[in-house]
């Protein structure tokens, strides 16, 4: 046994013992949705003492973020180690401390393309959770063309003004901070007249949000307009016009995101559901079709948690692809979209309830609506195959 995997079992060994000591039992249960996260933000409440201890112990640890850089806030951990830190929290059913876009999509973008005062600044912010970040990408006729962005950065010295909107702002009524793609120049073709910006949404910023209101009855999603928002030269990341290359670069990890959204919802076993709902004969299913249903969607999430664990090692060889994250992206909205149609299939007519103690409001046919929403956001589905079909097939 070599001295690495010798020390990667002590790494194990150390942190399930320390994750079993420190997280509180309530930040072990299943979430919900969204309302059960940690967010962060200048008006940042936590739900319960023990998410507040739950986010300050993990800070302390440098946990929120373990592979970053420490001068970044991060832990300085090795691919190997976050795996391990990750997989004793599933283990243990440990809630993330943080729920941050900053982490899973801007963080990325800033540590390939950010100067070194702009990762100092902003990523310390994110561990922090001093920044509530959204994205601002799409607008009203520029979904899945995102390269016909018409949100407008015009020249102001030492500043930009911007002028546009934005619209499916996830948590844009919520948010301090969104990451914007903006059009600087008119007179180049339009992808490669785009760029990145960081721009303030606080009060008297010359920005306003309004809630969207979705079929689930809930308002992740808002419009964001900017009416003469003047915003910070120092807030470009990147070059003028690198902004197409940027967005491309942080969809991918938007898109493996959204791929795994469903385990972020449910780390119950689907099987272990259906045993709470369904009568069982000898201990297995009675419905046969159900537990035929049931077997073959925990083995295709098995597949799929495989495929991602072999291009994990596969992107540490050099051998990633971009294309990849599409993949991600299709196969893990199809199988959220799965796991719910089955759930309410194992909850019979009650599953339906829309209101009342007994289903919470309603809570599991939300959620089953809302699972509609991942075959459109951070790209449809339809545009992922065709890039699957492109880029990793070849056709």
């Amino acid at each position: 046994m070599t001295k690495e995997i010798t020390d990667l079992k002590t790494f194990r060994a150390e942190t399930r013992a320390w994750l079993d000591a420190n997280c509180p039992a309530s930040m072990r249960e299943e979430v919900v949705g969204p309302d059960d996260f940690y967010w962060g933000g200048r008006n940042a409440t936590f739900s319960s003492e023990d998410q507040k201890v739950w986010f300050e112990r993990m800070h302390a640890k440098r946990w929120v973020v373990p592979y970053w850089p420490t001068e970044y806030g991060g832990g300085g951990h090795s691919p190997a180690e976050n795996k391990i830190i990750l997989e004793e929290m599933t283990r243990l059913g440990c809630r993330k401390p943080l729920f941050s876009f900053g982490i899973s999509m801007l963080g990325p973008a800033l540590l390939k393309f950010g100067t070194e005062e702009q990762k100092v600044k902003y990523l310390n912010e994110i561990v922090d959770g001093k920044i509530w970040w959204v994205q601002g990408y799409s607008e009203p006729g520029a979904g899945s063309d995102l390269a016909n962005v018409q949100t407008k950065a015009e020249d102001g010295g030492d500043h930009y003004i911007v002028n546009g909107q934005k619209i499916w702002t996830s948590y844009g009524d919520k948010g301090d901070m969104i990451f914007s793609l903006v059009r600087t120049n008119q007179d180049v073709p339009k992808h490669h007249g785009i760029s990145f910006l960081l721009i303030d949404i606080g009060k008297d910023k010359g920005v306003t949000t309004r809630p969207i209101k979705l079929i689930s009855g809930k308002s992740p999603f808002a419009e964001t307009f900017f009416d003469n928002a003047k915003v910070p030269k120092s807030n470009l990341v990147g070059e003028e016009g690198q902004g197409w290359t940027i967005a491309k670069y942080l969809l991918t990890h938007e898109r493996q995101m959204i791929g795994g959204i469903g385990e972020l919802n449910t780390p119950t076993a689907l099987s272990e559901v259906a045993l709470e709902n369904v009568g069982t004969t000898n201990g297995i299913l009675s419905d046969s079709v159900l537990r035929s249903e049931v077997a073959k969607f925990e083995m295709n999430e098995a597949i799929f948690e495989m495929t991602i664990e072999r291009t994990i090692d596969e992107a540490k060889a050099g051998n990633n692809s971009g294309a990849l994250s599409s993949f991600f992206k299709f196969y893990g909205t199809e199988l959220n979209k799965q796991r719910y149609e089955l759930m309410l299939a194992m909850n019979g007519s009650e599953g339906l309830a829309w209101e009342g103690e007994a289903s919470k409001d309603g809570e599991l046919a939300k959620l089953f609506l809302r699972t509609k929403g991942n075959s459109i956001e951070g790209g449809t589905s339809e545009i992922q195959l065709n890039i699957i079909a492109k880029r990793i097939l070849g056709l």
